[in-house]
């Protein structure tokens, strides 16, 4: 396997996203406390979610843009609540910049210095974490976005405008991820190799080739860790 570049997916691949979107939506409550108290008595954490979801299944067209998913739900919180419309910007930031603030899993620091040696990184992802505001712009040279893309993925587009960002051919990238459905069926669509991570205690440290890849589609791998890929990929 001649591979020159990765690409990474990394909500839930780098860092865990429960505990980040839930430190971004408290910030933003507390700010809607101090701007807009009408809407944060009436909007709280969990109601403030079943508003998203609602206006992701009224908008379907937008499923590839969650930031102005984010920025259609507050318009609609604030006015419900009488407050003025024109704060779903500012707060909209507040939520934003606090969704930059990752905790990185543990092994996830070294095995992407040990991997950036070697390869050139790609963040791919459907969420909208910044490379640079989260500091992974050491490492990464840049990233393709859902909302860039204009499709989000397992669409096989996504993955090939990765491909083109990185000068690369398909069968010289491996794309990393968490999610089966979106970055393993995808990636393997569009002619990538493929490193399904599956971050579960007994997998810790665990390499396989994955048994259900279909056959001559290229490398398929099975990882618990971000570390054992290091080791797998620069053993050679």
């Amino acid at each position: 396997m001649k591979l020159r570049a990765l690409t990474l997916d990394l909500d839930d691949t780098l860092w865990p996203i429960a505990p980040t979107l839930l430190r971004a939506e408290l910030r933003l409550h507390d700010w809607l406390l101090a701007h807009a108290p009408a809407t944060a008595q009436r909007h709280g954490i969990e109601a403030m979610r079943a508003l998203r979801a609602d206006v992701a299944r009224r908008q379907p067209q937008l499923a590839h843009d969650l930031s102005q998913l984010r920025r259609l739900s507050l318009v609609e919180a604030l006015a419900a609540s009488g407050d003025d419309t024109a704060l779903a910007e500012p707060a909209f930031e507040v939520f934003f910049a606090a969704r930059q603030e990752v905790d990185l899993y543990d092994e996830v620091g070294d095995a992407l210095d040990r991997l950036a040696s070697r390869y050139r990184l790609l963040a791919v992802s459907n969420g909208n974490a910044d490379v640079r505001s989260t500091g992974l712009d050491r490492w990464f040279s840049g990233s393709v976005s859902a909302r860039q893309a204009g499709v989000a993925k397992p669409d096989p587009r996504i993955f090939a405008l990765a491909c083109e960002a990185l000068g690369c051919a398909p069968d010289a990238v491996m794309h990393v991820g968490d999610d089966h459905a979106a970055d393993i069926v995808g990636a393997r669509a569009a002619g990538l190799h493929s490193a399904w991570l599956r971050r579960e205690p007994a997998r810790a440290g665990q390499w396989q080739v994955d048994p259900d890849a279909p056959a001559g589609t290229g490398h398929h791998w099975v990882i618990g860790d971000l570390a054992v890929l290091a080791d797998r990929l620069l053993a050679g």
